[in-house]
Parts: structure tokens; sequence; C-alpha cells
């Protein structure tokens, strides 16, 4: 997909070999438009044996559904291995350094993913790694999570430069990798939160100055309704994420009036889509009359994030 919206081919010759996705602000906007055509070209012919004799370490300290299921299925869709690393039972859970491991299972592995909470543990499991590392989800970014988001915009809306995308709730990792790419895309992004739990400034001027290059633009709101108006997309995510448990209680009075329901909807354009990165609390951030409802493209978006994730090991294991 080019800025005009158009399909590229998904045979060009990629550039993407050894390289590290730790965030979308270490990848053009072409590299970008390549990834998805990939995707899209290898969710109508899924099986390939592209990497056949490839395995994948994936390193797990944060739990997760769509994001092992999707790795790990992709690989063997692809002829390869996927291995399960959870902390608890490697020796990083037991005080090795990220350094070590990186060097030892670069021995052992073709790519490593890892999905961890600090994004310096991902930094330095890249720097000490000889091998392709994928930021699988930190506290910071959820970049393969945005690439999913992005393709389901692209099939549901038949182009990506121009709509307006509209984030409600929390300014987390999730809205962070959302924010630069459709920014990089060159679309209108308007992220709607409390006073307090705003996207982290330094991602807000990445944001900003990826939409002055790409023609699109950027506006953070407090107010959830003046965001949503004229919305191509209303997207959201739970309101306490991993390792926020505790701030529950506090949280769900905060955002109360951020929850994406009809009534919100309302003053977005007739044919809005709605997104979530699941998992979902019905009945907080989002009710279930929207996310079961005709206006819902979750589980569209939730198929997608095995067909991002196969164009990303194809591209940077060199298949």
């Amino acid at each position: 997909m080019t800025k005009s919206n158009a399909v590229v081919s998904p045979f060009k010759k990629f550039s993407l070999k050894g390289r590290d996705l730790l965030t979308w602000l270490d990848y053009t906007t072409e590299e970008v438009h390549e990834l998805l055509s990939l995707a899209e070209h290898l969710k109508k012919n899924p099986i390939s044996k592209k990497l056949e004799g490839k395995t994948l370490g994936m390193i797990f300290e944060k739990s997760s559904t769509r994001t092992r299921v999707s790795f790990e299925a992709g690989m063997l869709q692809m002829g390869g291995h996927a291995i399960y690393l959870n902390s608890r039972d490697i020796q990083l859970g037991r005080g090795e350094s990220i350094a070590d491991t990186a060097k030892v299972l670069s021995a052992y592995v073709d790519a490593i993913m890892i999905r961890t909470f600090e994004h310096e543990k991902v930094a330095q499991l890249a720097e000490h790694a000889s091998v392709p590392v994928i930021n699988g989800l930190c506290d910071t970014y959820h970049p393969c999570q945005a690439l999913a988001d992005v393709l389901t915009i692209y099939e549901v809306k038949g182009q990506l430069a121009g709509l307006k995308v509209v984030y409600i709730g929390d300014g987390n990792n999730v809205a962070h990798s959302f924010m630069i790419l459709c920014a990089k895309l060159g679309m209108d992004v308007v992220v709607s939160c409390p006073k307090g739990y705003e996207p982290d400034q330094e991602v807000i001027d990445a944001t900003v100055e990826l939409a002055q290059l790409s023609g699109g633009s950027f506006t953070l709101s407090y107010d959830p309704e003046e965001a949503a108006a004229g919305a191509d997309i209303v997207y959201t995510d739970v309101w306490a994420s991993m390792g926020q448990e505790e701030e529950t209680v506090e949280r769900l009075q905060i955002f109360e009036p951020y929850q994406v329901n009809e009534a919100l909807l309302a003053h977005s354009s007739d044919d809005v889509k709605f997104l979530h990165c699941l998992p979902a609390h019905r009945g907080e951030e989002v009710t279930a009359e929207v996310i079961d409802g005709g206006k819902s493209a979750v589980f569209q978006q939730a198929e997608n994030r095995l067909h991002v994730q196969k164009a990303i090991l194809l591209s940077v294991l060199g298949g």
C-alpha cells in the first residue's frame, strides 16, 4: 500500500533481513507498506515453507493468548518451529543477564521474540543478540499489534491516508504504537484520555513530526465526544493493563466517561468501525452492544495478528 493507498506487489525484494523490530520509529513508511502488502498476500496464501529449518525463540515475561498462538502458528505454517520460553523456566528468571541470554539464544535460534515489561530489556536483548529481535510487547510499545490494526483498517476502509482514527482511553503501549504507525501512514490521529493519563510526551512529539511529514495530523483531546466526531475508526483498550491491577478501582472511576458505547459512536461517521486489541472487559472500556455489534471489526483485527506476524518473520529472516 503506497501513500495513494494502492496495493504494491508483495514480491518486491525486501531489505529487512536481519533487522530488529522494536518500534515503528525505526522503519520507513515504504518498509511498512511492504510489510502490509506481504501480510495481505500471506493472508490469501497461508501455507508456505519459506522458513523451513528456521527456529523462533519466544520469551514471555507477560502472559499472552494472541501473541503466543499467532507467532507459533505462523512459524508452523511457514515450515519453521517456535520454542516457548517462560521467564520462570529459563535462567533469565533466576538472574542471568539479558546480555548473556541474548548471546546464548543467538547460537540456538534464528530470531527472538520477547514479551516483557520495560522497553530497556527489549533494547538490551537486541543490542547483544546476533539474530533479529522482535518486540512482542513491552510497557512502551506494541508494534505487532499496531501493524495488525492498520491492516484491518485498510481491509474495512479500502484506504489509509486521510482517515480519521480515534483512540479513546489510556495513553499506553497500544496507543503509542497505534499513534506512531497511523501518523506515519498519513492518517489524522486523535487520542482522547483523562488528564494525567496522556501518552508519553516523547511519543507525542514523534507522532506530531511523523504526521507533518506524511500529510496527516495529531490531536490530543480530553473530550471523548469531541474526539469521536466524524471518526472513521474508534479504538480502545482496557483501562488497567498488566502490572496496573492495583489501580483498577481508581481507574474505573476516572475512565468511566471514556467508555465506548453507542451514544459515543453516534458522534462518529455513519460507517465507523470499532477496534480493540483484546482481551476486552465488556461493561468497562466498551459495551457488549458495541464490541459484539455490526460496527465491530475486533475479531478480524485479532486474526490479522497471525498474518502480520508471518510477514514480519518472513521479512527479518529473509525467507
